[in-house]
């Protein structure tokens, strides 16, 4: 199954890291993303999509990522539930940043870009030259 998602656009406020209980970092946000089309009075709306980042990824992010800047984000969708104070169950939609980056607004000589950079830099391991090491025999066609 696949279960990928990716979004380009701006966090709704600055974002600010947290940890939890048992030491994990984290970082909430909302990501405003414009709709591809215009509404009746010739507009694009928006959709306000709940992000979470943890770990390094949200101690970079909370550093370097600030209200209105554009950014692009790669993750998965998760679900989760809880009952809320009325007893009723509450179910949450979040996208799990696993990477992002800037697509614009930074200069590209700054600081900024060049961690941006560093970051995303790519642990593919089939992002090589180097054989797989994969026999023929062990492929299923």
């Amino acid at each position: 199954m696949i279960n990928r998602v990716v979004l380009a656009g701006r966090p709704t406020k600055n974002l600010e890291l947290r940890s939890t209980k048992s030491g994990a970092n984290v970082c909430s946000f909302t990501l405003a993303v414009d709709r591809n089309f215009k509404n009746k009075t010739g507009e694009r709306e928006a959709d306000f999509i709940s992000c979470i980042a943890w770990q390094k990824t949200a101690e970079v992010m909370s550093k370097y990522v600030k209200k209105g800047s554009v950014i692009g984000v790669d993750g998965r969708i998760q679900t989760r539930s809880y009952d809320n104070r009325d007893g009723q169950r509450v179910y949450v939609t979040e996208v799990i940043v696993e990477d992002f980056s800037f697509l614009s607004g930074a200069d590209k000589d700054s600081q900024v870009s060049k961690n941006n950079q560093l970051f995303n830099q790519s642990n593919d391991p089939f992002d090589s030259s180097e054989p797989t090491g994969i026999a023929d025999d062990d492929l299923p066609f």
